[in-house]
């Protein structure tokens, strides 16, 4: 991932916009350390990314079980 100084974005703003646009994030960083405070990616791949659901979060924190003599048929389990 290409990363680019605040004053570098602001002075070329127009080409990381084409950039972001062809699919390649940018990370945008600031400081003498040069700490990454966003990162420009396409509108649809944030979509994707914040989209996504965990599957398996209560994964060993929850349960359930079912009596042995429960019993249901298979019409009734289609209309229910």
């Amino acid at each position: 991932m290409k990363s680019i100084a605040v004053g570098v974005f602001k002075a070329q703003f127009s080409s990381v916009i084409k950039e972001v646009q062809e699919g390649h994030p940018i990370a945008i960083t600031y400081g003498k350390k040069r700490t990454t405070l966003a990162v420009l990616v396409p509108y649809d791949q944030y979509v994707k990314s914040v989209n996504k659901r965990e599957i398996g979060v209560l994964q060993g924190k929850a349960s359930y079980s079912m009596h042995d003599d429960f019993k249901i048929t298979d019409e009734a389990f289609l209309t229910a």
